[in-house]
């Protein structure tokens, strides 16, 4: 049986703050690569908060990897795991976009997804570019919180040769929460889940009672909420595409 070992880090980052996020998350690898972890995922825009440009604008976000990025790969290396980050990007045209950024167990950087439900987003383009990326032997997909509200990325996915789609997300109950849309994009594909969201509040979204989930043909079979941030860790069969973990192993950040 090949099994991989995953950590969803359900995080409380603070809009705005980039220094602290960023040290909320290289505190949270850390921890979570000491469990001897395969894949570690973020929530999305984990290095700015989702509405961070009402506080501190956008000038500030560059083209990646930028100088943090670069360290941050470093520390991936270091601990000999591989690392799904949320990140604003400017690309070389100058276009803002809302990026999750995937890390290698060398440091490198091997791919990226571009969130394409991006009009209530404001300060970001349209990502128009969807692709697989591969990842020690596995074919996985990315689909940015918003972006499972149709089918259309997750069955692009599928069609490019996803075997497992991950959904770092920053998505919280309310008018316009998640309503089974995760659940019907695993059964339109059946491929499972793998959804890190995130708790806190932002200026106007509140995340307390958002749900990191592990999602099978329409079924939930893993999930999880807190007010603090947790590491989440589970372990998943990849010949069967099932789940070995009968619960997470919830580890909370001070």
């Amino acid at each position: 049986m090949k099994r991989i070992r995953v950590a969803l880090l359900h995080l409380l980052p603070i809009a705005g703050d980039i220094q602290y996020n960023q040290h909320l998350i290289e505190k949270a690898v850390k921890l979570a690569a000491a469990k001897n972890v395969e894949w570690i995922i973020t929530p999305e825009l984990a290095v700015s908060g989702l509405q961070f440009s009402q506080k501190i604008g956008t000038s500030w976000i560059k083209r990646q990897p930028d100088e943090w990025m670069n360290h941050f790969r470093d520390l991936v290396k270091s601990i000999n795991t591989n690392v799904f980050i949320g990140c604003p990007e400017k690309s070389e045209d100058g276009e803002l976009y809302n990026s999750v950024f995937v890390i290698n167990r060398k440091g490198e950087l091997i791919g990226r997804q571009r969130k394409s439900a991006t009009i209530s987003d404001g300060w970001c383009h349209t990502g128009s570019i969807i692709e697989t990326i591969k990842l020690e032997g596995i074919r996985l997909g990315i689909m940015i919180c918003a972006d499972a509200y149709t089918d259309k990325i997750a069955n692009t996915l599928l069609v490019k040769g996803a075997q497992i789609i991950v959904a770092p997300s920053s998505w919280g109950p309310g008018l316009h929460g998640p309503n089974g849309e995760w659940e019907q994009r695993s059964i339109d594909t059946g491929l499972p889940i793998f959804v890190c969201n995130r708790t806190g509040e932002d200026e106007t979204v509140t995340f307390w009672e958002a749900e990191s989930l592990i999602i099978k043909n329409g079924k939930r079979l893993l999930s999880h909420k807190s007010v603090k941030s947790a590491i989440l860790t589970f372990d998943w069969d990849v010949e069967k595409m099932d789940l070995i973990s009968s619960k997470f192993q919830v580890e909370y950040l001070s």
